[in-house]
């Protein structure tokens, strides 16, 4: 079968396309017959060898791409009683340092690691789920805050932000986005209550807005002191990257979200995908074999949502 790798560490021109044996689930396992992968900054993080230096990825001769499912259950290991061969799923291959990732012919997960695919959507819809949907989930799991408390979305227009916004909002919870000017209408869209643009003096400009500070920030954009600035005493801050961790003045509890695969939870984002109260966003697709020209636009300022490589 194809499937991307990485022997060496640096631009989108180091993705490797191998020819590598179809694997095979063990207990507790299925093999996925993957339709859709999608693209995320952890693959560029992956290929440059960022993960590797920062001590997430050891080193190794072989390191596979893509995190993101979407596909069809093609065969199970022992004592998989949820899924069968033909179901369409999709999951998260949440190992940084597997040999093989999703950007490939076929993948194994685990059984709980994996859910049911919405109905409602294509699979290359459904591919941007998983990552930035469980991303945004655990990360409201980790403020413990009641409905009603005050929280700060930033990056609200990008894929991560967009899914906090949205849950948030679904939690009860006032939702306050930070976002490019152009961006109001979108992330007001997702629930925001209300919108700062991004730039100087964001926390004065969020205090203006909530008298005391908010409640708890997520920082999907990485503004580190700027973001936790607009937070409250004692509040709660929570960060998405290694190394991106402000010090934790006032009293703030600082976390750092580190996803997790969870079927459970993934089976909940695909109910409110099915219901209409999450929207997906696909920014392009592009053929498996477009994998070098998927990373190069990657890095453009401006994509909204995720692109996705499908699998002929």
């Amino acid at each position: 079968m194809r499937a991307v790798v990485v022997r060496r560490f640096g631009g989108p021109e180091v993705l490797e396309f191998s020819e590598v044996a179809v694997p095979a689930p063990g207990p507790g396992q299925v093999r996925v017959k993957v339709a859709a992968a999608g693209v995320n900054p952890v693959d560029a993080g992956t290929r440059s060898g960022f993960l590797t230096e920062a001590g997430i990825i050891p080193p190794r001769e072989r390191v596979g791409i893509g995190w993101d499912v979407a596909g069809t259950v093609d065969a199970v290991g022992g004592g998989v009683t949820g899924f069968a061969a033909g179901d369409s799923v999709i999951g998260l291959l949440d190992r940084p340092s597997a040999a093989l990732g999703a950007y490939a012919d076929f993948v194994v997960l685990d059984a709980d690691a994996i859910a049911a695919a919405p109905r409602t959507v294509s699979l290359a819809e459904a591919a941007t789920l998983p990552l930035n949907g469980l991303t945004a989930v655990q990360a409201l799991d980790l403020l413990d805050l009641p409905p009603g408390a005050t929280v700060l979305v930033t990056g609200a227009a990008g894929a991560v932000g967009g899914y906090a916004v949205a849950l948030a909002k679904a939690r009860g919870f006032r939702v306050v986005a930070v976002a490019g000017p152009a961006d109001e209408a979108l992330v007001r869209g997702f629930g925001a209550e209300v919108f700062v643009s991004r730039g100087d003096f964001l926390a004065d400009r969020v205090r203006a807005a909530v008298p005391g500070g908010v409640d708890a920030a997520l920082d999907t954009a990485l503004l580190g002191l700027d973001a936790l600035d607009a937070v409250a005493n004692r509040g709660r801050f929570v960060v998405f990257a290694a190394g991106a961790a402000p010090i934790p003045l006032r009293g703030i509890k600082v976390e750092h979200v580190w996803v997790a695969a969870d079927g459970a939870a993934l089976a909940g984002l695909v109910t409110l995908v099915d219901n209409g109260a999450l929207g997906l966003r696909v920014a392009d697709t592009l053929p498996l074999a477009e994998a070098v020209k998927a990373h190069d636009r990657l890095a453009e300022d401006g994509l909204r949502g995720r692109l996705v490589l499908t699998i002929e």
